[in-house]
């Protein structure tokens, strides 16, 4: 990893715990510490956007395109799930459209689908979650999360194939890949624990393991972006 790129995953990382310590505190009912949360929960996702505007070497135009327009998408939401009203279904949405622009960037260079097992393994694990959570979700919010849970579990799998696919083809972009599979199954769990926790059971600690597997989760999809982080050492 370049220096420039460790420089701002150590940023980052820094600011994401800030913004976990004060959603920590805020739930903890510190309300002293509440202005950390409001402020570096979005920071946080702006760096990560940033770090993504910033790629030397693009993996194409299409690609970072995408991907920034999804990061915004995932600001939006941010900020909609930590006002104080309930912006639970507008948050959701904004999320939704981030995953839509993600699964357009991981169909820029490799079709749709090219590999099913990955994207029916993630179908099947999303529906696992789906019969698990259904009795917690009330009527009214049961066709918008069963949406948003197909779409995840979508984009999670055209990750992955997009990865098996380029690995097969000894394509230079299959370690960049990695990293963009590897963001969509954090973004999965991350989700995954955001919804057991307001749908099933609270779970302790629940801000610290959804905003750190979500930062991760951005973190990874945005460096992907770079194809410096491929095959900078053949150039």
């Amino acid at each position: 990893m370049p220096l420039a790129s460790n420089r701002g995953f150590a940023l980052v990382a820094v600011v994401a715990a800030a913004a976990i310590l004060g959603s920590l505190s805020t739930h903890g009912g510190a309300d002293g510490w509440h202005w950390l949360h409001w402020v570096c929960k979005p920071l946080a996702t702006l760096l990560i956007f940033m770090q993504a505007w910033q790629a030397g070497q693009p993996i194409s135009i299409a690609y970072r395109r995408r991907v920034l327009f999804a990061i915004v998408f995932c600001l939006l939401g941010d900020v909609l799930l930590m006002l104080p009203q309930d912006l639970f279904v507008p948050g959701l949405i904004s999320f939704l459209l981030a995953h839509a622009c993600f699964i357009a960037a991981l169909s820029s260079d490799v079709r749709f689908a090219a590999r099913w097992q990955p994207w029916l393994g993630c179908l099947a694990f999303g529906a696992g979650m789906t019969v698990l959570l259904w009795p917690g979700i009330a009527p009214a919010m049961r066709v918008p999360v069963l949406v948003y849970i197909c779409v995840l579990a979508t984009m999670a799998g055209q990750a992955l194939g997009r990865a098996v696919w380029l690995k097969a083809q000894g394509d230079v972009r299959a370690a960049s890949a990695r990293y963009a599979s590897a963001g969509a199954l954090l973004f999965m769990a991350s989700d995954g624990l955001l919804a057991w926790d307001r749908f099933r059971t609270a779970l302790p600690w629940a801000a610290l393991y959804i905003l750190a597997t979500y930062y991760a989760a951005l973190w990874l999809l945005a460096r992907s972006v770079e194809r410096g982080c491929v095959d900078r050492g053949g150039q």
